[in-house]
């Protein structure tokens, strides 16, 4: 088997997991890093035992690297993707794909153009969590789905978060910062969207950070920091979706449910990679806890590019791709469009559904 050779570009907060579970999976192998800041990048490769050390342009300059791992900051996620599939390397990218459905088409269109591939977060969907609904709806446990509801309840990240300017600038938000793990599980469940309705808000035009390194300096919020809204599925069920930075006194509400023709389902937080997994079906009294599938329960963040990993070398579709990623983007724009135009959007892209884990792996294996 091709080990795949990687470098990490943004040696920020993330990387670490990525880091380290880039080590574990079998058809990975990490070899340099990346990162504005030389000298953060040399503590993540002494700690993670990674060889080379570059600027962003002497990494995508080496031909050693096969595949970039893009975890720089949604604004630069289309100029450094495009940069490293222009140098010849397939990417994989941090969520969102990037900020504007232009600069998504320009990636996928490159990338289709050069024959390489292009992969995003978030990989989450293929935890242990979401693995074991999908199961429990492909055995028809509760019938036909007919409807979902997903809620992110959050009273924003300046009260934890070191630097959390840019999630009230362009490109952030509570629906792009946490809209692609709901979205995409969504998907993963009930397919590709076809219309959506949205309605936008924003309580606080400032904002102050309460975190240590920047405690007391004001932000100003530039985005609608309450999303909520309607989805219509290609497949037929209906969906409610709030995302929001607004929610002060916290909420009991679930993370996900899916409703069927023949019982209820409840998913757990999309954010994470396991469970628990319950459902009850029509006339039961009680609520029945699922056993999760045997696979990844724990952080496995490097999952997707491990996926990817396997399809350079065998051709065969990787579960977190661009098409998906492009899709989910679409969708996050629509809520916003769909408010401010006062109409619903009808979806222009498509995807297909990621295809369930198989059964019985080796641990960090992700083919037989």
């Amino acid at each position: 088997m091709h080990k795949v050779k990687v470098g990490v570009i943004g040696c920020g907060k993330i990387s670490s997991i990525y880091m380290e579970n880039c080590h574990k999976f079998e058809v990975l192998e990490l070899i340099a890093c990346a990162d504005l800041d030389q000298e953060r990048a040399k503590e993540q490769a002494a700690r993670y035992d990674i060889p080379r050390v570059y600027t962003t342009d002497e990494l995508l300059a080496d031909p050693d690297v096969e595949l970039v791992i893009n975890l720089t900051i949604p604004a630069v996620h289309a100029d450094i993707s495009l940069r490293a599939l222009e140098a010849g390397k397939h990417v994989y990218v941090e969520k969102p794909l990037v900020i504007s459905r232009e600069d998504g088409r320009r990636v996928l269109e490159t990338a289709a153009a050069k024959g390489l591939l292009v992969g995003c977060a978030p990989e989450t969907f293929m935890g242990a969590g979401i693995q074991t609904a999908l199961k429990l709806l492909e055995d028809g446990v509760i019938g036909k789905p007919v409807a979902a509801t997903a809620f992110m309840m959050s009273g924003g990240h300046e009260s934890w978060h070191p630097d959390p300017e840019f999630y009230y600038a362009a490109g952030g938000g509570p629906m792009f910062d946490m809209g692609p793990y709901y979205l995409t599980a969504l998907v993963q469940l009930l397919g590709p969207i076809r219309k959506i309705s949205g309605m936008t808000g924003r309580a606080w035009d400032e904002r102050t950070i309460t975190s240590e390194k920047k405690y007391g300096q004001k932000i100003r919020v530039d985005i609608p920091t309450h999303v909520a809204g309607l989805l219509e599925f290609e497949e037929g069920a209906i969906g409610t979706l709030i995302t929001s930075f607004d929610i002060s006194g916290g909420s009991t509400l679930p993370r996900m449910e899916i409703y069927g023709t023949e019982g209820t389902m409840l998913v757990p937080d999309p954010n994470t990679f396991g469970g628990p997994v319950t459902f009850r079906r029509k006339g039961d009294q009680d609520w029945t806890e699922q056993p999760l599938l045997p696979g990844y329960d724990q952080n496995t963040r490097g999952i997707g590019p491990a996926d990817m990993a396997y399809a350079i070398n065998s051709g065969r579709p990787h579960r977190a791709s661009g098409e998906l990623a492009y899709h989910v983007l679409e969708a996050m724009w629509a809520f916003h469009d769909s408010a401010e135009q006062g109409s619903f959007y009808e979806m222009q892209s498509t995807c297909t559904r990621p295809s369930a884990l198989p059964q019985g792996l080796a641990p960090y294996t992700l083919d037989h």
